[in-house]
């Protein structure tokens, strides 16, 4: 039995207000996990440091302190609970009312509003009309790609010659700020390809022209963005000593290159196999683009309601998910605001459209699980968490433990998400199998989704509320 009891009231523009009630046993157990975590902090006569039962934290500290600290803590997990047992599709944050806190044996009465997903009218969706291209590999793309394995082949060969632009120097330096060398001013044997950009804006210019045993005065002004707040803004001089001017040599358009490249027998070999691979990339990219358009003929002839306040709420989930991403890579998001010279809310809002069109496009194929009563089997569960634990490289996990990462999240209630993505990514196919398709333009420009992932943005896919 559910420690979570709701009652859910639909409001304007698309928001409801839950009224939540925690039972007394959930309330008691946070209670005592919040007393174990405050007493591993606790110095208490007769008890080893770390081992101080709750029962005494609660005697030292007091319930009402300690509760509050359960209810901080408790209460994420709690709106989560109350969420996927009211069976909403939240968007954006909640505003929480917390009422007064339960004395021992009484239930915890909390409540939210919050936007959630509007609902579709469906209109004719089966046989809709959606543009596809045909593929076409051109052999300057061919070409292109065949430059590109060049350049990751070439390889640097000293030269008796000046620097020039595309080059590449061996140099020591060092930095000064008036006459005093600074902290991190000074590398030695460092490699710089002139025209790269990676040091201080002029300072790979001023060293065009220079050649092995050359010395050179670099004077620079950092950025006044610069990272190292010390030296923004700052004129400073670096004296520069050239060791070697190399120079990049790509392998020649020949047989050697393909077998050099992987193993093919000639350039023909190469040439061929490599427009194979573009023509798949294509292919995939083309269906990719073809079920976008598709689902997005089909929420054109829905009626929804998006007030603006949900777009922008949606927006913001948007930025939050790429901002958890970028934070998993190892990125800071700020620093990508930065890059970006941007404002979170700026990027929030321009983000709005896209925000808007995900919004309809899961609208209507929520709807659409609804009428055809799409469900989800316990097998198709397994074979996405099967898919979505494969890494390359590493052993596929086993029958029990997929089995026992489902059980585990049907316990804790978060099957529910993973259940609808499924279900939704079934709706897209029943479009797919049905629409019609059109001639495109092979030229036709393709939308691109806002994100971080990439330096050229990636499409996302378009069918669950979580992508």
């Amino acid at each position: 039995m559910s420690a979570i009891k709701t009652d859910t009231k639909e409001l304007d523009n698309s928001r409801v207000r839950v009224e939540v009630e925690v039972g007394p046993d959930a309330v008691e157990r946070q209670l005592s996990t919040a007393a174990g975590d405050i007493g591993r902090d606790m110095r208490v006569p007769g008890f080893r440091k770390g081992k101080v039962p709750p029962q005494v934290v609660l005697q030292q500290v007091g319930r009402d302190a300690v509760l509050d600290e359960a209810v901080r803590k408790g209460l994420p997990e709690w709106y989560e609970e109350a969420v996927q047992a009211a069976g909403l599709a939240v968007v954006g944050s909640p505003d929480l009312d917390l009422q007064q806190m339960p004395v021992k044996g009484d239930p915890l009465s909390f409540s939210f509003e919050v936007a959630v997903r509007p609902p579709a009218t469906l209109g004719e969706w089966r046989g809709v009309e959606a543009p596809r291209r045909d593929p076409e590999v051109a052999e300057e793309d061919v070409d292109a790609e065949i430059g590109r394995l060049r350049e990751s082949l070439a390889s640097l060969e000293t030269v008796e010659q000046a620097a020039a632009k595309g080059d590449y120097v061996v140099i020591d330096f060092e930095g000064f700020l008036g006459d005093e060398p600074f902290e991190g001013g000074d590398a030695r044997g460092f490699l710089l390809e002139l025209g790269s950009d990676r040091l201080v804006p002029g300072f790979e210019e001023q060293l065009e022209g220079a050649s092995a045993g050359d010395y050179r005065e670099v004077n620079v002004t950092f950025p006044d963005d610069y990272q190292a707040e010390h030296l923004a803004g700052q004129d400073a001089t670096f004296k520069v000593s050239v060791k070697e001017v190399k120079s990049k040599q790509l392998p020649e358009l020949d047989d050697d290159l393909a077998i050099e490249a992987g193993g093919y027998d000639s350039l023909v070999d190469l040439k061929a196999d490599v427009r194979k691979q573009l023509s798949e990339a294509q292919e995939e990219a083309i269906d990719r683009d073809f079920r976008e358009a598709a689902v997005d003929a089909v929420a054109e002839q829905a009626k929804i309601e998006v007030p603006h306040d949900l777009v922008h709420a949606k927006a913001q989930d948007m930025w939050h998910h790429t901002s958890h991403r970028l934070q998993h890579q190892g990125l800071d998001p700020a620093q990508y605001l930065q890059f970006m010279n941007k404002t979170e809310e700026e990027l929030i809002t321009e983000s709005e459209p896209e925000a808007e069109a995900a919004l309809r496009r899961e609208s209507t194929l929520a709807a659409i699980v609804e009428a055809e009563q799409i469900e989800v089997s316990d097998d198709e569960m397994m074979d996405a968490l099967r898919q979505a634990s494969a890494q390359p490289g590493q052993k596929e996990p086993s029958e029990k433990a997929l089995r026992r990462s489902l059980e585990k999240a049907r316990k804790r209630g978060q099957d529910d998400s993973l259940r609808e993505d499924i279900a939704m990514r079934k709706a897209v196919d029943l479009i797919v199998e049905a629409a019609k398709p059109v001639t495109a333009p092979a030229a036709e420009v393709e939308q691109e989704i806002w994100t971080p992932e990439e330096d050229k943005p990636e499409k996302k896919e378009i069918w669950t509320p979580d992508s």
